[in-house]
């Protein structure tokens, strides 16, 4: 049962080639921070019950970290592929062996700069892809939807093509791609620390962000920006309103001007239909008081039909008592019409009476209706809308009388915002300064073991104009080291040594470790012209960091290879047609025996192999 137990274990084993070995303090922190998706605590939950079973110590994970690297017909490199692993990475190999060509390697996947020289002679092109694990949380997810890819994969892969003529495409994720968003990418993905870098905890303005990780102020900077965002949103209310008001106190004579135009002569609605009505019955008035005049003529005097109806009437009157009845009729009929002609007759009198007008009336009307269709003209304005615009105008003319109130209330509400933030900004302030007192003293214990023992750290805090605020506060932050007694501070990138230089970042990247948002960090000329004890305590501190962070480290100092998780020979090979470099992942035995060479040269003796065991035990003490 073990052996089909074990059997499986390693099938399932090579499954995860990806996986290592990691502390369980790195483990609960990626899993605290979402770093690890559920498929892959599903592997890890599999692979540490059969790790168990197989008597396999420690707890294996996959977090946010450099997975893989492939590289093909780069300088003397014409087919590799390296599979890497959480915690201290290192690689060791003879002088000119091309380690300096991994990293150059690398930095193509990363969006650095490309050049022709990179290709292997007599290739057409040289490629190099890098595939990275990233949590659920990580900055890179952001990265890609914003550029309209997808955001949502456990992997991110960097591919880069470089032709020989110097031309380059990019990929991510095998989407064609910008170099600009592999180096925003590569950027979040991995820090590289060397001589010629200036990214990082090298470039100032990282600096505020660093610090304010460092002082765990995980709701200052949030109310800090939106104290700031408030201010700004009641300065511009202000200032539009003010604009408003300054416009209109330009323009308000001329309004009043307009305003008392309407005033005097007060449009109604609907009040030129009505004058076009009367001024068109007006210019009709005279012939329909002749018509008037005609047809009360028919209907009255002697010979009219009111005249006629009533001999009629009579008549039948007369004739009605011999018609026993045959009459009543026609004679009820008769008097009717007569009535109807009597009633017909008084109202067109009444009509004529209502025409005897004012002569000076359609004068009048005219003149009105002229009067408000020029000034809807000069407002290029439907009469009809006339009484509208005289009530948008008085609204504005009142706007303006109580905008200076409305300006000064608004420029309260900006000083009361204003107040929000300096006192936000404070508060922030002050955590930035106990947050700096505490880097400083903890960057400072760490460099007299790294022989940097005379060089001096600080962390500036330079108050800014008003004009210079912002949404991170009132001061700039940057780093500054001197190197030596009495020499001036200055910039971190100014220090001379490409080692020191190394150390010192190591130092400060150790301090900074549980606030580092880069997950994989890469150390080139860490050792530059150190030994001994000093070594020792680089190698140390390299396998600290690498409790929290992936970090691989290039070095000829067998101290720090020995304190390494995963060890890697990088190797020149001579062949009848090319030099090619090749790179070997070390088991026990050819760690112990090239740390072995490390230590003793070419010939490597007894002696060296019982040192290279001893320093392999304590880095593991």
């Amino acid at each position: 049962m073990l052996g089909g137990f074990g059997s499986l274990f390693g099938r399932f084993k090579s499954l995860f080639a990806h996986l290592g070995n990691l502390p369980s303090g790195l483990l609960k922190k990626q899993r605290l921070a979402g770093a690890v998706s559920p498929r892959i605590e599903c592997a890890i939950a599999f692979y540490a019950v059969f790790s168990r079973a197989a008597g396999k110590a420690g707890t294996c994970i996959i977090g946010n970290m450099l997975l893989g690297l492939t590289i093909r017909d780069v300088v003397l490199i014409d087919r590799l592929a390296l599979a890497f692993r959480p915690g201290l990475c290192v690689l060791t190999g003879e002088t000119g062996a091309g380690k300096s060509i991994l990293l150059d390697a690398l930095g193509l996947a990363l969006g650095r700069r490309a050049e022709a020289g990179l290709v292997r002679a007599g290739a057409t092109e040289a490629v190099v892809s890098a595939e990275f694990a990233v949590g659920r949380n990580h900055p890179a997810h952001a990265v890609l939807r914003e550029a309209g890819l997808d955001g949502d994969g456990e992997t991110i892969v960097l591919r880069r093509l470089l032709a020989a003529d110097g031309r380059s495409r990019a990929f991510v994720n095998d989407a064609p791609s910008s170099v600009g968003l592999l180096r925003e990418l590569g950027d979040s993905l991995v820090e590289i620390q060397g001589q010629f870098e200036q990214r990082g905890l090298l470039d100032p303005a990282n600096h505020r962000m660093i610090l304010d990780a460092f002082a765990e102020a995980s709701t200052g900077p949030a109310a800090l920006a939106q104290a700031w965002q408030d201010w700004r949103a009641a300065q511009r209310q202000e200032e539009e309103a003010a604009r408003l008001l300054a416009a209109s106190r330009e323009e308000e004579e001329l309004l009043r001007h307009h305003l008392a135009e309407l005033e005097t002569l007060a449009p109604e609605e609907g009040e030129e239909d009505r004058l076009a009505e009367r001024r068109s019955f007006l210019q009709h008035a005279e012939r329909l008081a002749e018509t008037l005049a005609e047809a009360i003529a028919e209907l009255g005097g002697n010979s009219g039909a009111q005249a006629a109806l009533a001999r009629a009437t009579r008549r039948l009157e007369r004739a009605r008592e011999r018609a026993h009845g045959f009459l009543d009729a026609p004679l009820a009929a008769a008097e009717r019409a007569a009535a109807e002609t009597a009633e017909a007759l008084l109202v067109l009198e009444g009509a004529a009476r209502q025409l005897e007008l004012d002569p000076r009336e359609l004068e009048q009307v005219e003149e009105r209706l002229f009067a408000l269709r020029a000034l809807g003209r000069k407002h290029q304005l439907p009469v009809a809308e006339l009484p509208a615009l005289q009530q948008r105008m008085a609204a504005q003319l009142m706007a303006i009388d109580e905008g200076a109130e409305s300006v000064q209330h608004l420029a309260h509400a900006t000083a009361q915002a204003r107040v929000r933030f300096v006192a936000a900004a404070e508060t922030m302030s002050r955590a930035r300064t106990r947050a700096a007192s505490r880097l400083d003293t903890a960057v400072a214990a760490e460099l007299a073991p790294l022989r940097l023992d005379k060089a001096r750290f600080r962390t500036v805090l330079t108050p800014l104009a008003e004009p210079e605020w912002s949404g991170h506060g009132c001061e700039r932050v940057h780093f500054e080291i001197a190197t030596t007694p009495g020499a001036p501070f200055g910039p971190l990138a100014r220090i001379a040594s490409g080692g020191e230089l190394s150390r010192f970042m190591l130092a400060l990247k150790l301090v900074l470790a549980d606030t580092a948002a880069v997950p994989t960090l890469i150390f080139d000329e860490v050792d530059s012209g150190i030994g001994g004890a000093v070594a020792a305590a680089v190698g140390e501190r390299l396998q600290r960091l690498g409790t929290s962070l992936q970090v691989l480290v290039v070095t000829h100092s067998p101290q720090v290879a020995a304190r390494g998780a995963h060890h890697w020979r990088v190797a020149k090979q001579l062949s009848a047609r090319a030099a090619v470099t090749r790179v070997e992942e070390l088991d026990p035995d050819t760690r112990q025996e090239e740390i072995a060479r490390m230590l003793s040269g070419r010939i490597v003796t007894a002696e060296a192999r019982a040192a290279a065991a001893s320093l392999i035990a304590g880095g593991r003490a």
